[in-house]
């Protein structure tokens, strides 16, 4: 039975593959005080999937419906009153306006992970898990809607630090209107 007087928060993490998401979010779950935050990363989803080879032919339909299913399971668990935090990549901009429809704005803090190009390249291949170039072809594209609660820049910034700034604009008052309802009213042209 969910408690209908409280809707989630949702801290919304955007940024380019090893742009230092997850350090943040890791961060954050140690920082937080209050009701529990649940940690929701699309990486996670594509991690619970039974894809094989065959299913290749249609991959982009495929992952296109996973980050669907995402977007409203995020969404699903602050209408339940749960406090999230998102760990995501909104690289085609169909993202963006998936998750502008279903979030509820007034309750995201949308924070901007910033890294320099370089880094980002360093990291990619320090991994090891990831393919060559994905960060790179991301860099352009992720932050392309420009309009954020919160920015950080991992290059300069350490993942706490990042994460202390986060907790820090949770304990304000939001912003009125936040920048998931300006981007909302932008993409309905008002």
């Amino acid at each position: 039975m969910t408690d209908g007087d409280r809707r989630g928060r949702i801290v919304f993490l955007n940024g380019t593959s090893s742009s230092g998401k997850s350090s943040i979010a890791d961060e954050l779950v140690g920082l937080l005080d209050g009701p529990p935050y649940y940690r929701m990363a699309v990486d996670g989803f594509l991690r619970m999937t039974t894809l094989r080879e065959e299913h290749t032919s249609d991959l982009d339909a495929v992952l296109r419906r996973m980050r669907a299913g995402f977007h409203r399971s995020v969404a699903a668990m602050a209408s339940a009153g749960n406090d999230v935090i998102v760990d995501h990549v909104l690289s085609e901009p169909w993202r963006l306006a998936d998750c502008l429809e279903v979030l509820p704005g007034a309750d995201v803090l949308f924070v901007g992970v910033h890294c320099p190009l370089a880094e980002l390249e360093r990291r990619e291949a320090a991994r090891g898990d990831r393919e060559a170039g994905i960060a790179a072809l991301q860099f352009g594209r992720v932050h392309a809607h420009g309009l954020y609660d919160v920015e950080c820049d991992t290059g300069t910034t350490s993942a706490r630090d990042c994460a202390l700034l986060i907790r820090k604009a949770l304990a304000e008052p939001p912003a009125s209107p936040t920048a998931f309802e300006r981007l909302r009213g932008r993409q309905a042209g008002v």
